[in-house]
């Protein structure tokens, strides 16, 4: 039996969240492609764990607003993701894409806004998951990375896979030439993955993705 996320009835703009820990080059991907009216949606808020992330100041120079949620005043990683969701509540966000986002959500946060998380990850999942996955594909001497974006559950980089599309890795490479021919992939997948959720067009069976047709 599948499963189906429908936003449509929301409206063309409807709000959606971005939460960020460094420099937010995906958020500034999301800004643009809003901006270009390739993306109908709104960011209502762009959430960071690290009160230096620039993709704050990003937020900002965009009129967008942000909250800083820090993690050392809470006791715990459920504390903390409770307040996270009660600043994504308030907001009354539709969706959640993690963009950059280093902490681990809590199965409470999970639970909470269920197959309504996004993630990207630079690697093609389940290959190389975690914090340094296109380092980690260059020690394995892998020849080809690339890009996922998925559902987010319990497990880290390891819900239902929306979109891939693989980078391959050139002979003598550096890492940091990967590292933005990556991004590149990443700042067009993403923004299209967020408009394929916002139009209702993702139902899942079992963890398989199947997209629907767009309607005319």
């Amino acid at each position: 039996m599948g499963t189906q996320n429908n936003f449509k009835k929301h409206g063309v703009c409807p709000p959606i969240a971005v939460l960020c820990s460094g420099q937010g080059t995906n958020l500034q991907a999301v800004i643009n492609a809003i901006r270009a009216r390739r993306l109908r949606a709104r960011i209502a808020v762009v959430i960071s764990d690290r009160a230096a992330a620039f993709a704050l100041v990003r937020a900002k120079r965009a009129d967008i607003p942000t909250v800083f949620v820090d993690p050392k005043h809470y006791a715990s990683r459920a504390a903390c993701d409770r307040r996270l969701i009660a600043v994504l509540q308030s907001y009354q966000v539709r969706l959640i894409c993690l963009a950059g986002f280093m902490r681990v959500l809590s199965p409470v946060f999970v639970r909470r806004f269920r197959n309504r998380i996004l993630n990207i990850h630079p690697a093609l999942l389940p290959a190389f998951p975690g914090a340094h996955a296109i380092q980690d594909a260059l020690a394995w001497g892998a020849r080809v990375s690339g890009v996922t974006v998925h559902l987010v559950d319990e497990h880290v980089d390891h819900g239902p896979i929306l979109l891939q599309e693989a980078v391959a890795i050139r002979p003598e490479e550096t890492e940091k030439r990967v590292v933005t021919r990556v991004h590149q992939v990443e700042h067009r997948l993403y923004p299209k993955a967020i408009q394929l959720m916002l139009d209702g067009r993702v139902k899942l069976v079992g963890r398989v993705v199947r997209l629907k047709a767009a309607r005319a």
